[in-house]
């Protein structure tokens, strides 16, 4: 049987890769075999195994499938099952993680963590290697293959619910080993942020490097206030190489599992922590803070200094300020039917000592003209983007649906023919303005197209912005006590 060598080389990676003992061998095969079913086994001597695990489970799967043990479509369920039996223990993974900082680090510790939850299959890097991703207008853009498309945000919050109510969503701590969401594999590790119990856990498909995300341990409603921007920085102090931000706390922009508070960091700068400040305050008593605009698509304060109590007290106050600002001149209402529709989504670097605190400003709210939202990727957008644009995305990090590759590539080969067909006239205005990217001198019309999907970004961006020019962002801060340096 060839199953017989395709376990055999499951439990040598495992031995080598994910610390099986070798004296649990025998428990673990055993615990295989009754998985599948399989009343021989023989073990095999296995001289080489390759790093590559997904190329070890397409083989374990295709040998199965040979044997008939079970169907091509049943492949993934028992990959997950046959992994999570030969990972080590979520207590276990927790303290190797506790150890590994005590003696090296976080940044040791973290690095450790995602190359074991690679090695086990947690997270599909074999799968997430495959998605398009370049640079454009100052932007980082990606088409995820693996992520489905939620254009209606009702949608995306049904695909989160759990059914029969344990768990209570699809991020409690209670999913590691849940076979039937395919958590056999998922292994959290503990912190504390502001006193209190919570915990870290990889996204099996990252939209960045080292992309996971901080979870209470308690399943209570999303927020943010005081509190958050204490967790925040509780988080970078304990992990200086990673940023850490909270979603706004609200329908249609805020990510899609409200009902649990976390937030989303990882190892990696997104570009809004790139830029400057476009406009500077100053506050009484916190002159040694740098407060201004920033220079950003969106409408975004940052707070930048090394005490941690003054940065959390005007945070705070911006906070609250927003939640509750009305200017109905620019459509901007905090209330609507005891719905709130502002807050905020702050997001945290740490530069040596130096703590830098980014306040987004989000809203929600809706009109007849745009009943996506207002502050969303306006109509002409939506062929590209129609999904709420969350941290990450208003962060300057895109995720673009997985069926754009195939049209976006049909529609190169249209303007390279000179005529867009019928069936992609939806993207009419793609087609045009690539087209006319191309006609300014840029020959390579893949490149062309590139510069075309930065610039929407851009745009939409500039559509979630609140204020759509300094002026009204300095009134609001002056109305909290900021002065203009």
């Amino acid at each position: 049987m060839k199953s017989n060598l395709a376990i055999c080389k499951l439990i040598k990676y495992a031995e080598k890769y994910l610390g099986l003992h070798p004296a649990d061998v025998n428990y673990k095969v055993n615990t295989i075999l009754d998985l599948l079913n399989i009343s021989y086994f023989e073990q095999v001597p296995v001289e080489y195994i390759t790093t590559d695990i997904a190329e070890l489970l397409a083989e374990f799967t295709s040998a199965c499938v040979e044997d008939g043990i079970f169907e091509q479509q049943d492949g993934p369920y028992y990959c997950d099952k046959v992994m999570g039996a030969l990972s080590i223990l979520p207590s276990s993974v927790d303290g190797v993680f506790h150890q590994i900082y005590a003696e090296h680090g976080s940044k040791i510790a973290m690095e450790w963590l995602y190359g074991y939850c690679v090695a086990n299959n947690y997270i599909k890097k074999a799968v997430l290697d495959k998605n398009p991703r370049f640079d454009s207008n100052g932007l980082v853009v990606t088409i995820n293959l693996a992520k489905p498309e939620f254009r209606d945000p009702k949608q995306s919050a049904q695909g989160n619910k759990v059914q029969g109510g344990y768990p209570k969503c699809v991020i409690c701590r209670e999913n590691e080993g849940v076979v039937s969401r395919s958590k056999c594999t998922l292994r959290t590790v503990s912190l504390t942020l502001g006193g209190k119990p919570w915990f870290w856990q990889f996204s099996p498909y990252g939209y960045f490097r080292e992309h996971g995300i901080a979870v209470n341990t308690i399943h209570t409603p999303m927020k943010v206030d005081k509190q958050t921007f204490v967790n925040i920085l509780d988080f970078v102090d304990q992990f200086p190489n990673y940023f850490i931000g909270s979603n706004a706390a609200l329908k249609r922009i805020g990510g899609s599992v409200l009902a649990h508070d976390h937030y989303q960091g990882g190892g990696e700068i997104l570009p809004m922590h790139k830029v400057g400040f476009r406009q500077m305050f100053t506050m009484d008593g916190y002159e040694d803070l740098q407060i201004g605009i920033v220079d950003w698509h969106n409408t975004a304060v940052r707070i930048c200094g090394t005490n941690r109590d003054k940065i959390v007290e005007l945070a705070t106050r911006i906070n609250d300020a927003w939640n509750v600002y009305t200017n109905e001149e620019l459509g901007l209402i905090p209330f609507t039917d005891g719905e709130q529709h502002h807050a905020t989504s702050p997001t945290v670097v740490k530069k040596g000592n130096t703590y830098e605190l980014t306040i987004i400003l989000r809203s929600n709210i809706t009109a007849e003209q745009y009943p996506d939202g207002v502050f969303h990727a306006h109509p002409e957008f939506h062929i590209i983007k129609k999904e709420s644009i969350g941290l990450i995305e208003a962060q300057g990090l895109f995720i673009l649906p997985g069926r754009l590759q195939k049209q976006l590539a049909d529609v190169e080969r249209c303007i390279a023919n000179g005529l867009l067909t019928d069936d992609l006239k939806d993207f009419q205005m793609v087609y045009d303005e690539t087209l006319a990217i191309v006609n300014k001198g840029v020959g390579n019309i893949h490149k062309a197209m590139e510069m075309e999907l930065g610039s929407i970004c851009e745009r939409i961006l500039k559509n979630t912005a609140v204020f759509k020019d300094d002026s009204q962002t300095v009134a609001f801060m002056q109305g909290l006590g900021f002065q203009l340096k």
